[in-house]
């Protein structure tokens, strides 16, 4: 007990010096260093010395304080382990925009704005990178392409590169800023040799009025243009060394685009059907902005691969208009983990209104994550903003402990109502104290939410199928592929197509997987990441990669016998018996915990996957447990036999009159129903093959669900398949098939070994 005292007071004492003397000691370093110019060495060393006069004055009273905390410590311990987290890093930033190019080609001017806006103490700037088409600095990719370069210095210098330069002397961050995102005049020259990346309105309209005049839209969906921006993004970031990058509201498009024919045939092939002529139709809308998403997520990894504690920025107008109007889905991408920093534009005249939309609840759901801000307008040329309206509204923000960004630097005080010296004591007052940024705190995030839905298509990406739900993923970085989901079976195995440009670990590993309509998939064992939808995988998961497929000697006229491609399988049973597992298993946080499958009811409707369980989404499930298995290397969490017990079987025609010795399983995998006696007698009268309309069916575990079935023709829906196998391991086994799932939705629980069942009706 003496020993953990005694070292509890040496980590409280080096804490408390931390607290009590390095804000001193930091602030007369900094007097120091701002005296040196004018006065002597001497100076310097006087400042030395009463620091360290200070801290042999004080350290009585350090050791004092130090030995009540541990008393505190120990007494009050679970107290202490509930205090909140220190708070994050305050955003005091301004947009270095076009309007400022005049100030910032020159040097000394440059030098003088960031030695000006650090005795302030803001601690951000965004400098503009992209306008009009145009790169604000020297780009190898535009000038490869035959677009000029206008934006030199008045010495020949790199304007981007002499901002970042005397911001980080300063000690401010130098965040670039891609103000124009996918906008782009139509006259400019990316345009012109480029018209086939324009996208268009229902009427073929190809541009819009914005705050930038009119101007043009590059398609986000279309390959190309995404290659353009994040060959751009990674430039910026290589070339300077940047902490990080900005988007703003232009990283977007205006709900009325997306009618161009790339669009339209892309569209059409995913679902079937061409977009609808009603731009705001929900489901056009969450396809577009899903798809401007994945962008977004893509553009994240690639920049965070580079240099991982870049700050990745979105400065996004309120939620509820970027997304309905913009078909931006900003606050999709904070829960996501793929914004380091948000400042929301608000640009408004009016206190009450400005309040209202920083009260938003995104914000208040944002700055509990991440450091959030509120954009505010400082004025413009011929319209400038008074100082009173500044304070107020930055007051608000600070009253919510939110940071604020300023548009733009001009306006900050040198094109104002008031003299320059005025406004910038008024900043002063704003912002008494320093604070500090430092990127090294950036670390990637996991995504934020308990649960979330997917869709589950109709169709998959390659070839063809009876019927099925599959899983939209990306594998290695990969395009988007519909993969089958299989609750019968476990692990990922995909076609080498598949697979993108990203890392591969190699296990040389060649193995074998028996489906069990007679397949046998072979291919190497790998492990890559993978992408659910829109949302990543925690760590790299196995993966088999498929490069051969025949039939067993048994089943000789299995799937690999047709020259149908095949589409992948990813298998989310619990009940794996060797690599590769679940990939379920390595979703983050609370979404990793099970999840629910909701059929369409046998119409051309998406079903839906559920990840991560909640009180909410098991309300009205009746659950079924099953059994605990033994662990397996290289399986992570807890293993279960899938094959629920207590089964109640009746065929009409059978021997089987609610016999509940059977063991069954749910099986999106398995297109028709089937039923596997061990015994002949069981069976009765029938014969192995296809049961009839007489044959009327039923399962059921008591309390738990009934389904009954009058077995027909129609693959998918009620089509029931009977065998008869000696060798079989059960008396009795139900495969209810994928036509279970229009009837009941269906909770796999792998935290708590248990399967659940809610009727859809």
């Amino acid at each position: 007990m003496k020993t953990q005292f005694w070292e509890k007071t040496i980590k409280i004492n080096a804490t408390l010096t931390k607290l009590l003397f390095k804000p001193v000691r930091r602030g007369l370093l900094l007097c120091r260093s701002k005296l040196l110019k004018a006065s002597s060495v001497a100076l310097s060393r006087l400042i030395h010395q009463g620091w360290w006069l200070l801290r042999k004055r004080l350290l009585p009273l350090l050791c004092l304080i130090s030995f009540v905390s541990v008393l505190l410590v120990n007494t009050f311990a679970p107290s202490l382990a509930q205090l909140p987290p220190q708070p994050r890093q305050e955003i005091r930033g301004v947009w270095l925009s076009g309007n400022d190019f005049s100030v910032f080609r020159n040097r000394s001017k440059v030098q003088a704005a960031m030695s000006q806006l650090r005795q302030l103490n803001f601690n951000t700037v965004y400098p503009v990178v992209w306008n009009d088409g145009y790169t604000h600095y020297p780009s190898a990719i535009m000038q490869k392409k035959g677009i000029p370069f206008f934006f030199k210095g008045t010495d020949g210098q790199d304007v981007i590169a002499d901002i970042i330069s005397q911001a980080r002397r300063e000690g401010l961050l130098a965040i670039p800023w891609f103000e124009f995102g996918f906008m782009v005049p139509l006259s400019s020259e990316l345009a012109s040799q480029h018209p086939d990346w324009l996208t268009q309105k229902p009427d073929g309209t190809q541009t819009s009025i914005s705050a930038a005049g009119e101007v043009a839209w590059l398609n986000p969906f279309h390959p190309e243009v995404q290659k353009l921006i994040t060959e751009l993004v990674m430039e910026v970031i290589t070339q300077y060394n940047a902490d990080g990058v900005q988007f703003d509201d232009h990283m977007s498009l205006p709900v009325d685009f997306g009618y161009d024919k790339y669009t339209i045939n892309l569209f059409t092939q995913e679902t079937g059907n061409p977009p609808p002529s009603n731009p705001q139709a929900q489901a056009w809308i969450k396809w577009r902005a899903d798809k401007i998403t994945a962008f977004m997520l893509h553009l994240y990894q690639t920049v965070k691969a580079r240099k991982p504690n870049a700050i990745f920025s979105v400065s996004p107008n309120y939620y509820d208009f970027a997304y309905k109007l913009q078909l931006q889905d900003w606050l999709n991408w904070v829960r996501l983990g793929i914004v380091d920093e948000l400042v929301m534009q608000v640009y408004r005249n009016d206190l009450e209104s400005f309040i209202a939309q920083i009260n938003r609840p995104e914000i208040l759901e944002t700055q509990k994550i991440i450091p959030t801000g509120i954009g505010i307008m400082a004025g413009l040329r011929n319209r400038p903003v008074s100082m009173p309206q500044i304070q107020s509204q930055v007051e608000a923000a600070q009253q919510r402990g939110l940071g604020t960004g300023f548009f733009y630097y001009e306006s900050l005080w040198d094109i104002a109502p008031e003299p320059v010296a005025q406004r910038q004591s008024a900043f002063a007052a704003l912002f008494p104290n320093p604070a500090l940024r430092d990127i090294s705190q950036n670390t990637p995030r996991k995504p934020t939410f308990d649960t979330i839905s997917l869709p589950l298509y109709t169709k998959p990406s390659l070839g063809q199928r009876v019927r099925g739900y599959f899983l939209e993923m990306a594998i290695a970085n990969g395009q988007p592929k519909r993969i089958l989901l299989d609750t019968g079976s476990a692990g990922l195995r995909v076609p080498k197509e598949f697979l993108g440009n990203a890392p591969i670990r190699r296990t040389g590993q060649n193995i074998k997987e028996v489906l069990s309509d007679g397949t046998i998939l072979e291919g190497e064992l790998v492990y890559t990441n993978v992408r659910f939808g829109l949302l990543p995988a925690a760590e790299p998961v196995p993966v088999q990669i498929v490069t051969s497929r025949q039939c067993t000697a048994q089943k000789p006229n299995c799937s690999a016998k047709s020259s149908v491609p095949f589409s992948g399988i990813i298998g989310v049973n619990y009940f794996e018996k060797s690599l590769p597992y679940n990939p379920l298993r390595k979703l983050p946080g609370n979404l990793s915990n099970g999840f629910i499958v909701m059929g369409n009811g046998g119409t051309n409707n998406n079903g839906s996957l559920i990840l991560g369980l909640t009180a909410n989404n098991q309300a009205g499930f009746k659950m079924a447990a099953w059994s605990k298995q033994s662990e397996i290397n290289d399986i992570p969490g807890n293993r279960w036999d899938s094959r629920l017990s207590k089964a109640c079987l009746t065929i009409a025609g059978s021997s089987a009159k609610n016999s509940c010795n059977s063991k069954m399983i749910t099986d999106t995998g398995t297109i028709n129903g089937l039923t596997e006696f061990k015994l002949a007698s069981t069976a009765g009268k029938l014969k192995p093959g296809v049961l009839g309309s007489a044959n009327a069916l039923k399962v059921a575990i008591n309390g738990i669900f009934d389904y009954s079935l009058k077995p027909g023709t129609r693959d998918g829906f009620n089509r029931w398949n009977l065998s008869i196998s000696p060798q079989a391991e059960l008396p009795i086994f139900v495969n209810t098939g994928i036509a279970f799932f229009d009837k009941y939705d269906v909770l796999f629980d792998h935290v708590n070994g248990r399967q659940g069942f809610r009727s859809r009706r």
